[in-house]
């Protein structure tokens, strides 16, 4: 993975543990596991957010239920058949373990990736704006991740502006949100939904016209008007 590849696609949490490791997929004879980690907001509320990570990193560090993680890694996306369907599935990618003193901020995420698919704007019944983005981030050996995004207010407005393909920068943080959706029988159940709530939005090709305000800033710390 070359520089651009680790730098376009990073992310830090810090929380606790909720759920027991459960066998994902193996690499070369190494195990990899998935779980759950519970990350605080400013507000009280909380995300439950997917991570992936090795299963050396479990042994040697003896994670369990109610263990605290912190980490650094990468938002990834893959696809799992579900009920012969293929549903796009998200989760963190642990590339390294740190100290609880080392995280400043307990959810970050900074992409740089590319519009694949018209972003959709909309107004909810209070009339707040929303856009929703995708965005496709490149990774080694010819791979990208599509990671789904909300911008709100003003930096929704400038999300309806941008257009396939163009090259857009965003940091914020990972949310789990739940929805409800009819199955085959039509009776309502609860899904979980993961995406990146957007603080900040740039393109590059209207470098002039940049967004930088700050809509959703629970969970976030400032210095000197930036994220840090």
């Amino acid at each position: 993975m070359n520089y651009e590849q680790m730098n376009n696609n990073k992310v830090i949490l810090s929380g606790t543990i909720v759920t027991e490791p459960t066998f994902s997929h193996s690499v070369y004879g190494e195990g990899f596991y998935e779980m759950k980690l519970n990350v605080k907001r400013l507000s009280e509320e909380s995300d439950e957010i997917p991570v992936t990570l090795s299963e050396r990193l479990i042994a040697d560090n003896n994670l369990n239920v109610g263990s605290k993680l912190s980490l650094a890694g990468q938002f990834r996306s893959y696809n799992k058949v579900v009920d012969n369907k293929s549903k796009l599935m998200l989760t963190v990618f642990v590339r390294e373990l740190l100290l609880e003193e080392e995280v400043e901020n307990s959810n970050l995420i900074e992409l740089s990736g590319f519009i694949c698919k018209q972003p959709v704007y909309r107004t909810t019944p209070f009339k707040r704006e929303i856009a929703d983005i995708l965005l496709a981030v490149n990774r080694a050996y010819n791979k990208s991740d599509y990671i789904p995004c909300i911008a709100w207010g003003r930096n929704a407005r400038y999300a309806n502006i941008l257009k396939i393909g163009e090259k857009v920068g965003v940091s914020g943080r990972i949310q789990s949100r739940i929805y409800q959706k009819k199955n085959e029988e039509g009776q309502l159940e609860n899904k979980v939904a993961y995406e990146v709530s957007i603080c900040k939005l740039i393109s590059e090709e209207h470098s002039n016209t940049q967004i930088k305000h700050i809509e959703n800033y629970d969970n976030f710390t400032m210095f000197d008007g930036n994220i840090i």
